[in-house]
């Protein structure tokens, strides 16, 4: 009862919420791999930070030095993904991606308990429909107008298309790695041009399949009786007519639209793993073994050493 009452109630705000008059990013971006500067000769905080995630990076602050060690050496029994005994670039990247996006893993355990509810290790589609909907489908609260853009039985057909689509063997049961492309798609790219439909969806409210600037400017502000534009408004303006509008025809299509929202930005990961293999690749064959890796430890993880310049002393002794 108290959950279908928190869904009621988060329906009812929802519907009874303004348009935000904030500015509303759209586009989805690779976040950086640490706030902290990259700058080697100063710290190895950075590549603390991006090889293991910024919350697990001040767990191993609180190490001993032969601690530290000891967890990095199981941590490479996980990076090496084909149990070959080294650590290639590809899986070195592959590790950092997981690592920064450790918190959406998280996010997916948390609803994998909440929606496999026969606890077979899938989650089928009628699952998910029954844990999401089925309370407002059965009449706990009034299906809102869909001119307030919160109608939920389209959102339900939404959903139920994304779900299809991230099914890749379309069997409507979805295996964890399904579950996640389904709640995370931005992630994903074969689940990239429903991203990009969606916004579409989302963004063009005459209907015609494309998004023109007024359409544009209206999902990021809304004017709410103020007669000046604030300036970021007058150069988003700016930005559509000579940037996101490539071919000049006064709307965006699925491609310009695509170009927008999923940019396609310099590869931090795959920049941070070449370079954690340039500084530990002792026999510089292009991949690392596990006592290179440990060899760099300071590098790779942090510890209770005594400081950084005792630390920059040890790698020149190996």
């Amino acid at each position: 009862r108290f959950a279908r009452l928190l869904l009621c109630l988060a329906v009812w705000a929802l519907c009874g919420s303004a348009k935000p008059t904030e500015r509303k990013e759209r586009v989805v971006r690779e976040a950086p791999l640490s706030t902290r500067e990259h700058d080697d000769a100063q710290s190895f905080d950075y590549d603390h930070d991006a090889f293991l995630g910024a919350d697990e990076a001040k767990s191993f602050d609180q190490l001993t030095p032969e601690e530290s060690k000891e967890r990095l050496g199981k941590i490479v029994g996980k990076i090496d993904e084909d149990g070959d005994g080294f650590v290639t670039v590809e899986e070195l990247k592959a590790w950092i991606k997981f690592a920064q996006k450790r918190w959406i893993y998280e996010d997916v355990e948390r609803q994998w308990k909440g929606h496999d509810l026969n606890e077979d290790g899938l989650v089928s589609w009628e699952e998910y429909k029954n844990a999401t909907y089925g309370y407002i489908l059965g009449g706990c609260c009034h299906d809102p107008d869909p001119d307030d853009g919160f109608n939920y039985k389209q959102m339900m057909v939404r959903d139920e298309r994304r779900f299809k689509m991230a099914d890749k063997d379309g069997d409507l049961a979805a295996t964890k790695e399904e579950f996640t492309a389904f709640l995370h798609p931005e992630e994903y790219d074969y689940m990239k041009d429903i991203v990009v439909q969606e916004t579409m969806e989302d963004i063009d409210k005459n209907g015609d399949g494309f998004i023109d600037l007024e359409e544009y400017i209206g999902d990021m502000y809304s004017q709410d009786g103020d007669a000046d534009e604030p300036e970021w408004v007058k150069t988003e303006r700016e930005q559509f007519v000579e940037f996101r509008d490539k071919n000049r025809d006064g709307k965006m299509d699925k491609e310009e639209t695509k170009d927008w929202i999923l940019p396609s930005d310099y590869d931090h990961a795959e920049a941070e793993a070449r370079h954690l293999v340039y500084e530990s690749d002792q026999d510089k064959d292009g991949k690392l073994t596990r006592e290179e890796i440990v060899d760099k430890s300071d590098l790779f993880v942090g510890s209770q050493a005594t400081d950084f310049g005792e630390a920059l002393v040890r790698h020149d002794e190996f």
